[in-house]
Order: structure tokens, then C-alpha cells, then sequence
């Protein structure tokens, strides 16, 4: 019996243990549910529940990662996105930062601040500029930073990255030509424009990171992440 149990984890590996029942991560919970039976609920953190650290093997965690399983954790919360409507969001992250976390995605939450999509990234087969393309917030993957063979903090769970379509990765190259992530990012190279889910300096998710600890890329002077936070 305990095999057959097992096997049908294993066949459910995204599926999120720390919500209600009824909904699972990527969920739209609709605002009647949210009143007759809060959000509290949908904010955890939990060890990594066996389906999901299966469904993380090769992606995300690959087989020459150095951190250890118990160092990370599976947290839920809810989001809304620029439709005002509540989503069931969920991440891996270092345990270091999930208490963290969990305070920032809730204060987030209840100012309606946007955010669109936040799915593990091993949705994405672990791909970086898939994920990104599909604005998706996300934070544990195990890479290197890009153009060196150091571990980004990524890889440690220690980073995070918030609508990132619409805060890209950019830095000039040595030639003066541009290296943009997500490529398809190209058009929110102007901060001075007006787009939805961009994160400026002083907005309340800027503030929220800054004062849990994290720095952000967005002040790099080498290059600009503005999607990234990191500890």
C-alpha cells in the first residue's frame, strides 16, 4: 500500500500540500472564497514534499548541486495579479530566507501589488528565458551566473526574481551591443516608460526586500537585473 501511495505522489508532483484542498498552485481563488475563509491558509512554508523534490530532479536540482535538500523550502502564498485577481503562487527557497518571504509575498498580497505568475520553475523544464518570457517570478534554480562558472544565488535559493518580462537583465557588452534576458525583454529596457508590473526604486516591493536584508539589482552599476533581489 505504501508503494501505491508513492507512485500516485509521484504521478501529482506539482501538486501543493500547504493549500486548501480545493485549489492548487496557479489557482485563481475567488475574492467570495477569501471572505468567508481568509488567506491565511495559503502562506506556508514546509520541507520540500517528496512529488515536488521528484519533479525538481534534472531541472532545477540537478545532480551536481551542493545544496542540500533540507536547506530548502517549499513555500505557498497568494499573489494578485494586474487584474486585481488572487492566485495561489508557490517557490523553493532557501530556508535562510522563507520566513522572509512569507512576510513580503503576504505584505504584497494584501496591497494588491501586481505580480502575474509565480510557478516553480521546473514548469519551464528549468529554463531560465522560458520562464522569464512568461513573466514568471520564481527563485531556487541551480545555474551559474551568466558569462562565469560561480554559482548564482539562484542555485542557492537566496534570490529572487519578480515579473521578470517586464524587469529584465540587461548589460552592455564590450563591443556596445546589448545582452538582454529575457530577449524578448527589449521593449522594457526604458524604465522611464509606463508598463505594467515594473518594479521601480522606492515602490513598496523595492521597499519590502530592502528592509528584509535583500539588495537589488536595479542599483547594480555593472549591469542592471531589475527583477532581482538576493541575500
Amino acid at each position: 500500500m505504501r508503494k501505491i501511495l508513492l507512485a500516485i505522489l509521484l504521478l501529482l508532483p506539482l501538486a501543493c500540500t500547504a493549500v486548501p484542498r480545493s485549489f492548487s498552485p496557479g489557482d485563481i481563488v475567488p475574492d467570495s472564497y477569501l471572505a468567508g475563509h481568509g488567506a491565511d491558509s495559503f502562506f506556508s512554508a514546509s520541507p520540500i514534499p517528496d512529488g515536488i523534490f521528484a519533479a525538481m530532479q534534472g531541472k532545477s536540482y540537478k545532480a551536481d548541486c551542493p545544496v542540500p535538500r533540507e536547506d530548502l523550502r517549499y513555500i505557498t502564498v497568494l499573489h494578485r495579479d494586474i487584474e486585481g485577481r488572487a492566485i495561489v503562487g508557490e517557490m523553493v527557497v532557501s530556508a535562510l530566507i522563507s520566513a522572509d518571504l512569507l512576510e513580503i509575498f503576504r505584505a504584497l498580497y494584501e496591497a494588491s501589488y501586481p505580480i502575474e505568475r509565480m510557478r516553480l520553475v521546473d514548469l519551464y523544464d528549468a529554463d531560465d528565458e522560458t520562464s522569464m518570457r512568461a513573466n514568471n517570478s520564481s527563485c531556487f534554480n541551480f545555474r551559474f551566473i551568466t558569462g562565469s562558472t560561480k554559482v548564482s544565488k539562484h542555485g542557492l535559493g537566496l534570490a529572487v526574481d519578480i515579473n521578470t518580462l517586464y524587469n529584465p537583465y540587461h548589460k552592455v557588452r564590450p563591443d556596445g551591443s546589448d545582452h538582454v534576458e529575457p530577449a524578448t525583454a527589449v521593449p522594457y529596457l526604458d524604465r522611464t516608460a509606463d508598463f505594467p508590473y515594473k518594479i521601480v526604486k522606492g515602490d513598496l516591493c523595492y521597499r519590502l526586500f530592502i528592509e528584509h536584508g535583500f539588495t537589488w539589482g536595479g542599483e547594480w552599476t555593472s549591469l542592471k537585473d531589475y527583477q532581482h533581489f538576493e541575500k
